[in-house]
């Protein structure tokens, strides 16, 4: 995900600064304890599209 574009874009719910996981290619936000799935280098940035966070998760 391009840096800039990151730089940019904030939780939908909590408006705050969302962290890229390469590895399931989610956004995370940690104060909403949600990831945000990212298809084909879209975000869906949608809180019905969002999965909640396990408190593991949330810690790394």
């Amino acid at each position: 995900m391009d840096a800039k574009l990151l730089e940019l874009l904030v939780c939908p719910v909590t408006k705050g600064p969302l962290r890229f996981d390469r590895e399931h290619q989610e956004l995370v936000s940690r104060s909403a304890r949600l990831a945000y799935p990212v298809r084909d280098g879209i975000p869906a940035l949608l809180e019905t599209e969002a999965r909640t966070l396990d408190d593991d998760e949330i810690e790394d």
